[in-house]
């Protein structure tokens, strides 16, 4: 990876929609060039999925929670029957498994107390293996960025 891939990338992680015309100008190369560029990123895995990035609160989904969780055990069946299984819970963004006091902390968005609530009762608590749980909710936001500097 080069220069110009490393600014192609920049380029592509503040605005995908960006025209390959566009990225050309920018670039100072052809518009052919760059559509290569972005393929071969593509094909070596670089770049593995295009998504469109929404606004939580527009869309009632702005409590944002980070959920610790100890399993009750640290065997590996436990371990892969948990992560099965909270893969499938929709209000789950993120799933980090982690060292430290707990084993897991989950990033989950809902749209208030009352439906973490629920979420809790109905889905998250049903799941087998779970020793305890801990719940941080957000404040507020200091940052929050999709891109990496390369």
């Amino acid at each position: 990876m080069d220069t110009i891939d490393k600014n192609l990338l920049q380029l592509l992680q503040e605005d995908t929609k960006k025209t390959t015309k566009e990225l050309s100008l920018k670039l100072n190369l052809s518009v052919t060039a760059v559509y290569e560029r972005i393929k071969k990123l593509e094909r070596e895995g670089i770049i593995y999925k295009y998504v469109a990035l929404l606004n939580r609160n527009k869309i009632d989904k702005g409590f944002v929670v980070f959920c610790h969780i100890k399993l009750i055990q640290h065997s590996k069946d436990f371990l892969t029957k948990f992560e099965s299984e909270v893969v499938k819970l929709d209000e789950v963004l993120e799933c980090f498994h982690v060292s430290g006091d707990y084993d897991y902390i989950l990033k989950i968005c809902v749209k208030d107390m009352e439906e973490y609530r629920e979420f809790m009762v109905t889905k998250l608590t049903t799941l087998n293996h779970i020793g305890s749980t801990h719940s941080t909710f957000m404040i507020g936001q200091v940052k929050n960025s999709t891109a990496f500097v390369l």
